[in-house]
């Protein structure tokens, strides 16, 4: 189960222009920070960028390998039965949290009595969510028509008080900008979570392996967390809270959204299609997701810190954004659309032939993927910037609308479903582009030329990648060196061409990277 500072005056009253979604904390568009606060804070980006992708690369291998052998050793159905408990148990995650991190993280002038309060409500939630879960176990068992799947929510249920116990301290480090721990503690649970997962699946655990696993990796995430950072209890009043409450109240409402349209594809697959259906397109969801696994969630771990520190100065946010969107296009793109492309022989070489139905999905996942991957970057913006409610707003039309179009696709089976995706998430996403551009002052031309050499790039690979695939179709090659050919290929063409057209880039990057340790 899986997904921030502000000036409050005076401390722990309620603030009603921050209520409402006001933009109190800018300053005049344009205005730019100090040179040296500049530096500083790109020095503390590139350390907790460094920080962070060093261990979740070193990790990341070790994950892969992992979900490959245990993917191998389970069926479908086993990944089915987990899916439909996390439909339900994500969603619950986020009410137990009730934004209650997000609040640490962007309102920086909390007391330490009001941070004991928020502890207490935090945990006090925790408890409730892992009540009202054991009660709906049974209900859950009966709307996916599966027996087997009341112990299976009761257990995973655990992880609300784990969540609980954490929030405020976990939200506290990030706030600190204390990367390299954080980085640590996420590379500790990701290895306990590899190795435990391959061993109960070798003890032939089945469904319960992706159970355990969670649980335990989570249970040393916690432990690690408490060793640095513990806060006391301290029961919470709402006149103190109210402040902080009112924003994660915005906070929940949006991620609260999120979760049912993100998610609501697994519950109609589900529902309509059944257990080795929804297994197939977990799967295809989890396999299109690796690249951004893996280098967007490096990078959201790191900005809200660093959006929150520079919230009052909107050139500052700009530059950020720009630049962060640039990275990330440059990098997931090729990954992404690569998958999309070589889908059909890395489903036969790494996984077998019993998950070839995955591979339609897959494709229309991996190549949306690309737009998903950059994204997430705007809602957090729009958070410290006072707008909050808009993206709350957002988020429930986009609540609405998704499970209309994931019921309407579910007529052709997981591929339709995969499909809506690419009909759907446009519609809201482009009036959350519309309302970042104008917070900030941001035109699309600007926008859209930091994405302009990832794209040049992804033509040029998947022109080269089709070529290739049509020479190899007169060959009879297995399948992983098919994979390896088209793989290697399309790197190489995708790194020559933006080496040759987009060479002032890189050299601008360089640049910045030498600015940024020269003032170390």
């Amino acid at each position: 189960m899986q997904e921030k500072g502000a000036d409050l005056s005076p401390k722990g009253a309620a603030d009603d222009s921050v209520a409402a979604g006001k933009d109190v904390h800018a300053s005049a568009p344009g205005v730019a920070a100090p040179e040296s606060q500049r530096a500083h804070l790109d020095r503390r980006l590139m350390h907790g960028i460094a920080w962070s992708g060093g261990v979740k690369y070193l990790t990341q291998f070790l994950s892969w390998a992992s979900a490959l052998i245990v993917a191998r050793l389970l069926t479908p159905s086993d990944y089915g039965l987990v899916a439909m408990a996390t439909v339900y148990l994500g969603f619950v995650t986020l009410v137990s949290e009730f934004g209650v991190g997000a609040a640490v993280v962007t309102l920086r002038d909390l007391t330490e009595e009001q941070l004991e309060q928020l502890n207490s409500f935090s945990l006090l939630l925790g408890l409730a969510s892992f009540a009202v879960s054991l009660v709906a176990a049974y209900p859950l068992a009966w709307f996916f028509r599966a027996p087997l799947l009341p112990p299976v929510v009761m257990t995973m249920s655990v992880a609300f008080i784990l969540t609980a116990f954490k929030a405020v301290p976990g939200s506290i480090l990030e706030r600190d900008l204390r990367f390299k721990e954080v980085s640590v503690i996420d590379g500790a649970r990701a290895i306990v979570l590899a190795v435990s997962t391959v061993g109960f699946a070798l003890a032939g655990f089945r469904y319960w392996t992706l159970v355990l696993g969670g649980i335990l990796s989570s249970l040393v995430s916690l432990f690690l967390i408490l060793r640095l950072c513990r806060k006391g209890f301290r029961f919470p009043r709402y006149a103190s809270l109210r402040n902080a409450l009112t924003f994660s109240r915005h906070i929940l409402g949006s991620r609260l959204s999120w979760y049912i349209y993100s998610n609501s594809d697994f519950a109609v697959a589900g529902r309509m299609l059944g257990a080795v259906p929804l297994g197939n397109y977990t799967m295809a969801w989890t396999l299109a997701n690796i690249p951004l696994q893996s280098v967007s969630n490096l990078i959201s771990s790191v900005t809200p810190g660093f959006f929150s520190a520079v919230q009052k100065d909107r050139a500052e946010l700009r530059r950020y954004l720009l630049n962060l969107t640039e990275g990330l296009s440059l990098v997931t793109f090729p990954l992404t659309t690569g998958l999309a492309l070589v889908a059909h022989d890395f489903v036969l070489a790494i996984l077998g032939t019993k998950w070839l139905p995955i591979v339609p999905p897959l494709q229309l996942l991996a190549i949306y993927a690309s737009v998903r991957a950059i994204t997430p970057l705007l809602s957090p913006i729009l958070n410290v910037t006072g707008e909050a409610r808009f993206n709350m707003r957002s988020g429930i039309v986009s609540a609405i609308l998704f499970p209309i179009a994931f019921l309407i696709g579910s007529r052709w089976g997981t591929v339709g479903i995969a499909a809506a995706w690419m009909v759907a998430h446009p519609i809201p996403i482009l009036f959350v582009y519309r309302r970042t551009f104008q917070k900030l002052d941001l035109t699309v031309g600007e926008y859209c030329n930091s994405l302009r050499a990832a794209f040049t790039g992804i033509v040029t690979m998947s022109a080269v990648v089709l070529s290739m695939k049509a020479v190899l179709s007169s060959y009879s090659l297995p399948p992983a060196a098919a994979l390896a050919l088209q793989v290697a290929v399309g790197g190489l063409a995708y790194v020559g061409s933006i080496f040759l057209l987009h060479r002032s880039r890189f050299q601008a990057l360089y640049n910045r990277i030498k600015s940024t340790r020269s003032t170390a």
